[in-house]
């Protein structure tokens, strides 16, 4: 059968690698056309080229649940089950970024989690923007440091449960891996080293004066002052709406009084 995992494919997390897709998501995988038409008979070597014609990634879309080719492609890698090194490879092209997002996502899927920190945190680095449908349909811009950082926190990412990973630190308590370093660590060392150093009146007077009088802050100023202004005006509103409503009410019982004794007198028999 066309969907059944290969027979040499070894279990991930204790299960056939395709179960970690919701199967309500297989079935609509199966039925999909993309499905049919570009992922039968797929090789690891013809998947490569597959990858590298796609244009966005997500999970599934619209009422009827539709998956994106990302999907479907992720299913098929774990259908096939590609060789370590080839995913390694996906994940170090720096020429297709879509093919190193699903190389990427599937290391998360089916990698350990020292696997996942090693090979996916230096994607952190890489700032190029990637297009993502969401479930109406619709495309959004989002950052593949964004994406990396997302797999390795979030639960759920493109509509698939993630498997749980370990902690960083416990990780690194076992000696497993390395102290994370920061990119940004030369440079906050040296922007406190230059803290450090004393600066000259003229300067720091300069300094003072251009952060009191900085665009950014008048803009604040001028949104509080704004807002200031529209809770008094509404406050204002409130008090004369209450007002009028209590000179209403009072006016409409004054003349219900009068013309109830109006009536009292048109019925006294005493009247002459």
């Amino acid at each position: 059968m066309a969907n059944r995992t290969v027979k040499d494919a070894k279990t991930i997390h204790g299960t056939n690698p395709q179960y970690l897709i919701e199967k309500i998501i297989r079935s609509r995988i199966y039925d999909n056309k993309f499905w049919k038409e570009e992922c039968f008979a797929l090789s690891a070597e013809l998947l490569v080229d597959k990858a590298m014609l796609m244009r966005y990634i997500g999970g599934v879309f619209g009422g009827n649940i539709k998956p994106t080719p990302f999907l479907c492609l992720t299913l098929k890698m774990l259908q096939i089950q590609p060789e370590k090194d080839i995913i390694v490879e996906f994940i170090k092209n720096e020429e297709f970024k879509y093919v190193r997002a699903l190389g990427a996502f599937y290391m998360r899927l089916t990698g350990s989690s020292v696997d996942c920190y090693k090979y996916l945190e230096p994607l952190l680095a890489d700032s190029r923007k990637l297009r993502k449908q969401n479930r109406e349909g619709q495309f959004e811009l989002i950052y593949i440091d964004e994406f990396i950082d997302s797999l390795l926190r979030d639960e759920r990412v493109c509509d698939v449960i993630l498997p749980r990973i370990q902690s960083r630190h416990v990780l690194e308590e076992n000696n497993e891996l390395e102290p994370k370093v920061s990119i940004l660590e030369e440079d906050i060392e040296e922007g406190v080293e230059s803290s450090d150093e004393e600066e000259p009146t003229d300067k720091r007077r300069e300094k003072e004066h251009r952060n009191k009088h900085s665009p950014v802050r008048e803009k604040r100023r001028d949104r509080e002052r704004e807002k200031r202004n529209r809770d008094r005006d509404r406050d204002r509103r409130d008090r004369d709406r209450g007002d009028r409503r209590d000179r209403d009410r009072h006016r409409r019982s004054r003349s219900h009084d009068r013309e109830r004794s109006r009536r009292h007198r048109s019925r006294s028999p005493y009247r002459k």
